[in-house]
């Protein structure tokens, strides 16, 4: 799921998309973030709908193998146990996850060659064969076959990766939150009643997560101006073309989430900024921001313009 750190570097992404774009529209941007937010959901939902095919393929080679020229009595009596895999059944029957592969129009068998090529891979591990050779298997069981897939098969093929990459441009930045979304579907899915078990959904709270990352952009944007006169008040010393652009961003949105939100402690949006700076800055930036962000902290609290619901929000 998506948590607020997530949601600022989503908001950051698009600030800076913003802040290069010639022609500066604000709503087309606020749809752009919302996208690129919901393009992780969709990933998750594609990387759902892969692990199934890839089960599924296992009825297209039974047929392959029996339609040999000289088919063993292994080509002619495959071991199909893979597509009956419990947790995948209990995942198609699920309404969320049909509803979402229709929504996003999925459909991983305009790839046969793409799926075959790794369903082949999947059958020459001595993993898929001791599953094979094992016992009837219940609910939590039949995950084990699918986490092997997952990390072990998908999330290793370069040619997968490749076309994640070419769909998701966020996907080097996006692809650990859909992967701990498929880790939480695993875990979640419990019920042997389809409709008891839940997708993950994108955020703990997305009503309120929703509203916050279009606040956080939209005020950003919407006070760029004041907010660089701010920085630049604190920065007199400093020839402007030596600031980075990803600096000024990042201060900006700082001082945004200082002045319009008034639940986050003042402690939590300077840190989380910082943490940013050492992930999408200059190596300097971390001190640097720090250093500008605490005067302008200072010039803000003597003029009273943070107000915090809540005792010790301002100083904690």
């Amino acid at each position: 799921m998506l948590n607020r750190r997530h949601l600022r570097i989503k908001a950051l992404q698009n600030v800076f998309a913003w802040q290069m774009a010639d022609k500066k529209d604000l709503l087309s941007s606020k749809k752009a973030l919302m996208k690129s937010i919901d393009d992780v959901y969709e990933m998750y939902v594609r990387m759902l709908a892969l692990i199934s095919e890839i089960t599924e393929y296992t009825a297209v080679d039974a047929i392959e193998r029996s339609n040999k020229h000289f088919p063993t009595e292994e080509d002619l009596n495959p071991n199909q146990k893979l597509l009956h895999n419990r947790f995948i059944v209990l995942l198609q029957k699920n309404p969320e996850f049909q509803a979402a592969v229709n929504k996003y129009q999925i459909n991983w068998n305009a790839e046969p060659d793409f799926i075959k090529t790794i369903y082949n891979k999947l059958k020459s591990t001595p993993e898929y064969a001791a599953y094979l050779a094992g016992d009837n298997e219940g609910l939590e069981e039949s995950k084990e076959i699918i986490k092997f897939i997952f990390r072990k098969i998908i999330l290793k093929s370069q040619n997968i990766i490749q076309a994640f990459e070419d769909r998701f441009i966020n996907w080097s930045v996006d692809k650990e939150v859909m992967q701990g979304m498929v880790a939480k579907t695993l875990k979640n899915f419990t019920s042997e009643d389809p409709f008891e078990n839940k997708l993950t959904p994108i955020s703990l709270d997305w009503p309120e997560d929703s509203k916050f990352v279009q606040d956080l952009f939209t005020y950003t944007l919407k006070n760029y101006d004041k907010y660089q006169e701010l920085i630049a008040e604190r920065t007199k010393n400093w020839e402007s073309e030596r600031i980075a652009l990803m600096d000024t961003i990042l201060m900006k949105m700082a001082i945004c989430e200082l002045l319009n939100f008034p639940s986050i402690p003042v402690k939590v949006t300077i840190n989380e900024y910082l943490d940013l700076s050492k992930d999408y800055s200059t190596p300097k930036s971390n001190s640097f921001i720090n250093g500008i962000l605490d005067k302008i902290l200072g010039d803000l609290k003597r003029s009273n313009s943070i107000k915090k619901i809540g005792r010790g929000l301002i100083d904690e």
